[in-house]
């Protein structure tokens, strides 16, 4: 039976299938899924990706079904991923991959509960959610007879690790890793396929324009004040005249729908741009270019930092998102200090074998989702 991946329409620099560097532990190919294809059904599968379904984006799983959660989130990356990587001629299926799986490792509460892990993980090498995501496709997940975690292609592992450019911190890496799996099949000095870039700039493209419409709808600020981003004004101007007529949801809808597609199209010409200065023949060009590739043109750098500067002060520095985002903290810490001094009560005694106490406990933790975690820390108090 002949393989069929159609990878015929991938430009030669992007990520093939048949260049593949395979998995860490050898397994036959499959004649019907590509290997990145074997990839994303092993994330949609898994038990963390699930779990994403009750864990904080911005608002509080529990505070109401139409804000986004982590799984939305890692869905509507996946979508303008996909997009992105069909015009520019690259790999789908890992762009795709990589944006489905991206956030595994976060903690319930989103950032504050990663700042309250790292915090109370700080004397035993801390806690990063890039890192834990990977703590969690090659050593957590455990459904496979001959080997821990998922198995995931080199290419996906790559792009995981490296999706937002080089590591510098390579020890700390090391130290929470505790693996050395990776060496030898990983450059952690270079810079990510266009595939992980992708995934990476669509992230941001998402988690910006989702968190504008979410603070919409929570009241946390109003169109008018969105409209006093310089950049912005002349967009969501010319959909003010319609309030009126529509109601304030579809109004909502169509502003993040323009903007998301305005920074679409920005990415895709300013990385054609690029492309076409380089000229890289194959895939090891992109790895070992001393820089991004897929990006933002000027203009677009400063409308985002606009935005994310915005953010910061009318969402993120909210009164309402405050006390949760503490509540969330200290639920954390509570948590992880009951555990220290109960380690076994609530954990699986073979999970301490070959593993430090604190680790165990903070793998523990980052895969509670929100209502477990509030659930719990109810029960200790």
């Amino acid at each position: 039976m002949q393989k069929n991946y159609n990878e015929k329409y991938l430009k030669s620099y992007a990520a093939k299938s048949s260049n593949s560097k395979g998995r860490i532990y050898i397994e036959p190919e499959n004649y019907v899924r590509s290997p990145y294809q074997r990839d994303r059904d092993r994330i949609v599968h898994s038990s963390s990706f699930r779990r994403l379904k009750h864990k904080t984006q911005v608002f509080v799983n529990t505070e109401g079904d139409h804000y986004r959660t982590r799984l939305t989130h890692s869905m509507e990356v996946s979508q303008i991923a996909r997009t992105l990587a069909r015009f520019l001629g690259l790999n789908e299926d890992l762009s795709e991959t990589l944006s489905l799986s991206h956030d595994l490792g976060h903690t319930p509460f989103g950032h504050a509960g990663e700042e309250s892990l790292n915090h109370c993980m700080e004397k035993y090498g801390g806690f990063d959610h890039n890192i834990q995501t990977i703590r969690i496709v090659t050593h957590i997940e455990n459904k496979y007879y001959r080997f821990k975690g998922l198995n995931l292609t080199v290419e996906t592992l790559d792009g995981l690790i490296k999706h937002n450019g080089p590591i510098k911190n390579f020890e700390k890496y090391k130290r929470i890793l505790k693996k050395d799996l990776l060496d030898n099949k990983i450059s952690y000095n270079t810079f990510p396929s266009l595939e992980a870039q992708v995934a990476a700039i669509s992230d941001d493209i998402a988690y910006n324009n989702h968190d504008l419409q979410d603070g919409l709808r929570a009241n946390l600020f109003t169109i008018k004040k969105i409209s006093s981003i310089p950049y912005l004004s002349k967009l969501i101007n010319k959909h003010t005249k319609n309030i009126k007529k529509f109601r304030k949801e579809v109004i909502i809808n169509q502003i993040v729908r323009d903007l998301i597609n305005f920074m679409v199209v920005d990415v895709i010409k300013t990385t054609k741009k690029n492309l076409q200065i380089i000229k890289p023949k194959s895939i090891n060009d992109i790895y070992r270019h001393n820089s991004l590739i897929v990006d933002f043109s000027g203009k677009m750098k400063i409308i985002d930092s606009q935005i994310k500067f915005f953010l910061k002060k009318y969402m993120y520095s909210h009164k309402k998102v405050i006390v949760n985002t503490n509540r969330g903290k200290t639920i954390i810490n509570d948590l992880f200090k009951y555990l220290l001094k109960n380690p076994k009560k609530l954990i699986s005694h073979s999970l301490f074998k070959n593993e430090e106490k604190e680790r165990v406990i903070a793998d523990f933790i980052a895969g509670m989702t929100d209502r477990y975690a509030i659930n719990l820390h109810r029960q200790i108090k």
